[in-house]
């Protein structure tokens, strides 16, 4: 029993420290396939190995499982077909991806500084609206006390020009009113020189009667 339990204890110790100093690794994807003369691993090498992921012109399909291709620096020459692919490696997908993540990224940043400015600018908007409208409420507050004022001195004119017109009859009768008072004043005078002229004949007349209407004294005959 003792060896048993010591020999379960060196199993557990074992198992902790190779548990300890385990970590996780992955296989590399990138392969070098080599470039050559001819189709098949007997013909000379053109070039030492294409990285994977790097673009080739296909210049011819051959049935006996190899490719001519040429290389973007000119090199042209035969490659095993299973390393072609149509569509980029998954690295090379990856790599788009994350490129076109970081300009998605860019653009989003971009489109929220324009939303920024945007709503800035409507807030602007509409600060200069609402002080467009108070503006616009004032002046339409002095326009209808303008119509007013207007309205007043246009009534002030239409009574002044009444007033004028009564002052211009008022003074037609009162120089009518003078005329008569001059014509009566003259009729005045005249009928008292005609007054004092039949006094003034009456008198001579009554001068002339008088005397004659006194008895005369009679002559005595018998003296």
């Amino acid at each position: 029993m003792p060896a048993i339990r010591t020999l379960l204890c060196c199993l557990l110790l074992a198992l902790t420290a190779s548990s300890a100093f385990a970590k996780t690794v992955y296989v590399d994807d990138t392969l070098y396939a080599p470039i050559r003369s001819g189709e098949g691993t007997q013909y000379r090498i053109l070039h030492s190995g294409v990285r994977s992921g790097t673009p080739l012109e296909l210049v011819e399909r051959s049935e006996s499982g190899y490719s001519r291709v040429r290389t973007p620096d000119g090199i042209e020459g035969w490659m095993v077909s299973r390393y072609l692919t149509e569509t980029p490696i998954a690295r090379e997908r990856l790599e788009t991806a994350n490129r076109q993540l970081a300009q998605a990224k860019e653009s989003v940043s971009s489109l929220r500084s324009q939303l920024e400015t945007v709503t800035e600018e409507r807030d602007s908007l509409r600060n200069s609206e609402n002080n467009l409208e108070a503006r616009a409420g004032r002046l339409s507050q002095e326009l209808q006390e303008i119509k007013t004022v207007a309205a007043d001195s246009l009534n002030l004119n239409r009574r002044n020009e009444e007033l004028s017109n009564e002052n211009q009859k008022l003074r037609n009768e009162l120089e009518v009113l003078t005329a008569e008072k001059e014509r009566l004043e003259a009729n005045t005078d005249s009928d008292f020189m005609l007054i004092g002229a039949g006094l003034v004949l009456l008198g001579i007349i009554l001068a002339l009667i008088v005397p004659a209407l006194k008895p005369t004294r009679k002559t005595d005959n018998w003296a």
